[in-house]
């Protein structure tokens, strides 16, 4: 067992002896962090304006067309399928459009602060919405089918 060991030593110093150096002391110097690569990409560019209404269209994109090996839905026929994809193009340009017109339109929150009183009391806390505004709902709740208008009694 001994002699094993001395020879596996051996073996070793001999096997260091011919190793290279070390070309001196390593680079210390850090490379991009990831924070610098975040927000050196494009989107934080502050040349560009990724995040402006429009853009979109400047980088000309748009749906393909239809070729002899593109995928049509079994029960359609070319034309049917290309005047379907048509459509919800001009579906998805009309809301695109639709929401382009609120862009950067905001609320004065000082404004919306004190018309609910938050500023000057606490009334607010006591109404059953606690001083939210509610979404307007697409039908009136206030009256069943029949017309009759909820009263609160649950007979």
């Amino acid at each position: 067992m001994m002699k094993v060991f001395a020879t596996l030593l051996a073996f070793l110093a001999v096997a260091n002896a011919f190793a290279p150096m070390p070309a001196g002391r390593a680079n210390t110097q850090l490379a991009e962090s990831l924070f610098d690569k975040i927000f050196g990409m494009d989107l934080y560019a502050p040349v560009k304006d990724n995040n402006q209404y429009g853009t979109y269209k400047k980088k000309g994109l748009k749906a393909g067309k239809l070729s002899g090996n593109s995928y049509v839905p079994e029960g359609l026929t070319k034309a049917q399928y290309a005047k379907l994809r048509a459509t919800e193009v001009k579906k998805k340009e009309a809301n695109y459009q639709k929401n382009a017109k609120k862009a950067g339109i905001f609320e004065d929150y000082t404004l919306f602060y004190t018309k609910r009183g938050t500023d000057t009391n606490a009334a607010w806390k006591k109404s059953p919405t606690l001083g939210h505004r509610m979404a307007k709902t697409k039908y009136d709740f206030d009256t069943d089918k029949f017309g009759k208008v909820y009263d609160g009694n649950t007979k």
